[in-house]
């Protein structure tokens, strides 16, 4: 598709929400920003290669953004968008929580529902398949201690009990990564390590519990999951 072109086709535009899905688009088409960007309050890029939200600040009065399965990655910029309560980026390439949040925090004063699913930064059998629950909940107390306003964490809802519990140990939840280099170090170094079995705990022999079948994250279909799990009576 060239650039800025428009496919009218697959553009809709009704009750000031602006859909224009799976057209292979790496930025927002000019034209769009320009026609309609001053009257959306509901954009869903969906399905495109996405690389930059430039001229997203066009879009100065949006309340919910879905830019689920792009191709957004860490060296996105936001804009200030005062009114926005939905963002869902599920299935991007975003691995960098700590900053991510940081964006998210200064940029989203109204945010209220935030999904990240199927993202190296959210740590669920989505992304990695040595993580669990644990880990999972980690970063939700994380998100949770960062945006306090948020009501709705990926498919959940987020409950008091959860959002105490993210005031006491949130801060200290951090979900950090090490850098790609150290990894392959790592690796390198342990491939020339010579094997050893390891001893045998007799004692423990089938007592052992992985965290096979503990995923409760579901995303499939080639819907957008923006706004699935919301109804007007949560916002």
């Amino acid at each position: 598709m060239q650039e800025g072109h428009v496919n009218n086709f697959a553009l809709n535009f009704e009750n000031e929400r602006l859909s224009y899905c799976g057209q292979d688009c790496k930025r927002i088409p000019t034209a769009l920003q320009k026609i309609y960007g001053a009257k959306t309050k509901c954009l869903d890029l969906s399905y495109n290669t996405i690389e930059t939200l430039k001229g997203l600040e066009h879009f100065g009065r949006l309340e919910e953004l879905i830019l689920d399965n792009n191709k957004l990655g860490d060296g996105i910029t936001f804009p200030y968008l005062p009114y926005l309560r939905t963002l869902s980026l599920n299935n991007n390439q975003l691995s960098d929580l700590e900053a991510l949040i940081e964006q998210i925090s200064e940029r989203f004063p109204s945010l209220t529902y935030l999904s990240l699913l199927s993202n190296k930064a959210c740590p669920n059998q989505l992304s990695d398949f040595d993580k669990d629950d644990s880990d999972y909940q980690r970063y939700r107390y994380f998100v949770i201690f960062k945006l306090p306003h948020l009501r709705f964490l990926d498919s959940r809802r987020i409950f008091g009990a959860e959002r105490r519990e993210a005031v006491t140990r949130g801060e200290f939840m951090r979900v950090r990564r090490p850098p790609a280099d150290a990894i392959d170090t790592q690796t390198q170094t342990q491939s020339q390590v010579q094997a050893r079995p390891l001893p045998v705990d007799l004692a423990a022999l089938g007592k052992h519990k992985g965290a096979y079948g503990k995923c409760h994250y579901k995303y499939t279909g080639k819907h957008s999951e923006g706004n699935r799990f919301i109804v007007n009576s949560d916002l």
